[in-house]
């Protein structure tokens, strides 16, 4: 829990594809007066191509999002603004990356340059200041995912969906870089419920000025 606000400069939002992350970074950005910074989805040049060509493509669309997680971190320590970031950095080289080794959609030997590379670049950066996890079921995620109709994502199957939560509820039970703040999404509406995002609010205010 931290007291001081203005020590606090990184708050970042994981969770699985579908859970909300970008819908509750823009509310919080907006009540917080923080600066948002977004996972590039639109102009990401590989991520058509990886949802056609899992295996062909794995290690291009992850090396890409690493690149640009690296810049945004950079970006954050430079700066005065306190940041809010949709995903974070683990959750490339703890969830993504992983799982696609183990489903044979990547390489072993793509798998370790990947890895090897994400433990440098960790070791360049800060953690965030407070990570809060969107923890929603399988359903919840098709469901979020269907209603926002993503062209690139229609073909998202959902096996790959269930083994990425396994990996998220993995990563999050052991980690230990800073606070954490964990959501159910699958009772928190908070995108058609104010009381829900004020609930969000209430939590978030409490791990950061120590109210209760």
């Amino acid at each position: 829990m931290m007291t001081k606000q203005n020590k606090i400069k990184h708050i970042a939002i994981a969770g699985n594809i579908g859970a909300g992350k970008t819908t509750l970074t823009e509310l919080l950005a907006r009540h917080y007066k923080w600066a948002p910074q977004f996972e590039d989805v639109e102009h990401n040049p590989y991520l058509n191509d990886f949802y056609e060509d899992m295996p062909r493509w794995s290690f291009n669309l992850q090396i890409y999002f690493l690149h640009g997680r690296l810049r945004q971190l950079l970006e954050i320590e430079k700066g005065n603004q306190i940041v809010i970031q949709d995903r974070t950095i683990y959750e490339d080289a703890h969830i993504f990356a992983p799982n696609l080794y183990e489903m044979g959609l990547m390489t072993k030997r793509d798998f370790d340059n990947y890895f090897s590379f994400f433990e440098t670049v960790k070791s360049m950066v800060k953690p965030p200041d407070l990570l809060i996890y969107l923890r929603a079921s399988v359903p919840t995620l098709v469901a979020q995912i269907q209603k926002r109709g993503r062209e690139y994502e229609e073909n998202i199957r959902l096996d790959y969906l269930k083994r990425l939560n396994e990996f998220y509820n993995n990563w999050i039970e052991k980690y230990a870089e800073g606070p954490l703040l964990i959501i159910d999404i699958d009772k928190n509406k908070f995108p058609e419920s104010e009381e829900d995002l004020g609930e969000i609010i209430s939590k978030i205010d409490s791990q950061l000025h120590g109210l209760f």
